[in-house]
């Protein structure tokens, strides 16, 4: 188990943060390309049901290993915190389940209520039954889809008839770069998985690394597509390309920076939005 105090910018992933701000940034691109006002209610729902899957995951990962087969401050944190974090998770669902039912129209609910089943059959089968089946659909793939539906469902609902295709643009860029995210730190942390057990892109496929590098350059060749091929989302175009290219600028820096420090920056190379969304 890691001795040493996560420094303070590996908080926000050790605390389950990293993947909450993600969505919420995409979110908020994803209502301003598409016009949809967004209330308060949908933000603070996906950021807490994304909090409470990441969390969960991580918890089922800390209660199944011993401690001595921890390698990372995130396993390790939330195997010290068990109960405190068990805890607050119920908190959090329960606030997260009033916020659903007071403050969602009831098609933004029906939708996110579609979601919940597809995360508990994920965390069942990647944790529990399948979680070393060689031919299992790779995590990489089911998060970013996952996500990616989490952030269009509480707006593709509330877009007039025949419409919803204009979300298209945006939730496919985000979802190739959340692979692309997820991928990549599933080969730079091919080691640690194998200690904890861990079936990852980077275990199932030969030339995982490969692919997941392949992956970011083919976000910013779709980044620069819709600049050009859809002006209405040239603003998502311009954040897919940027956080294509910064994910594999650090990953050709991977060695130079350090697993740990790659680790952040990959999931902070997806907050590109927030330079257009603060203009």
């Amino acid at each position: 188990m890691p001795k040493t105090r996560p420094r303070w910018w590996q908080w926000p992933t050790v605390l389950s943060l990293d993947a909450t701000a993600v969505v919420l940034t995409w979110q908020a691109l994803v209502a301003a390309q598409t016009g949809e006002a967004l209330g308060g209610a949908p933000r603070f729902v996906l950021g807490a049901s994304v909090w409470l899957a990441y969390s969960a995951d991580r918890w089922i990962e800390g209660w199944r290993l011993m401690p001595e087969q921890v390698q990372t401050a995130r396993h390790a944190f939330y195997q010290r915190a068990r109960w405190p974090m068990a805890a607050l998770g119920v908190a959090v669902f329960a606030a997260d389940v009033t916020a659903a039912v007071r403050g969602l129209t009831s098609g933004q609910f029906v939708a996110g209520a579609c979601i919940v089943p597809a995360v508990l059959l994920y965390l069942l089968s990647h944790q529990l039954v399948h979680r070393h089946h060689p031919a299992r659909v790779p995590k990489e793939v089911c998060v970013a889809l996952l996500l990616a539906v989490g952030i269009g469902v509480f707006i593709v609902p509330r877009l007039p008839d025949h419409q919803g295709g204009r979300a298209t643009w945006p939730l496919g860029a985000f979802t190739l770069l959340a692979f692309a995210n997820c991928a990549l730190i599933s080969a730079w942390e091919h080691g640690i998985d194998t200690v904890q057990g861990q079936t990852s892109l980077a275990h199932q496929f030969r030339d995982g690394h490969a692919l997941a590098r392949a992956a970011a350059v083919a976000s910013v060749i779709a980044g620069a597509a819709i600049f050009l091929m859809a002006p209405r989302f040239k603003v998502t175009g311009e954040a897919t390309a940027l956080a294509g290219l910064l994910l594999f600028l650090i990953d050709l820096n991977e060695l130079r920076l350090g697993r740990k420090a790659v680790r952040v920056l990959a999931d902070a190379a997806l907050l590109t939005p927030l330079i257009w969304l603060w203009r």
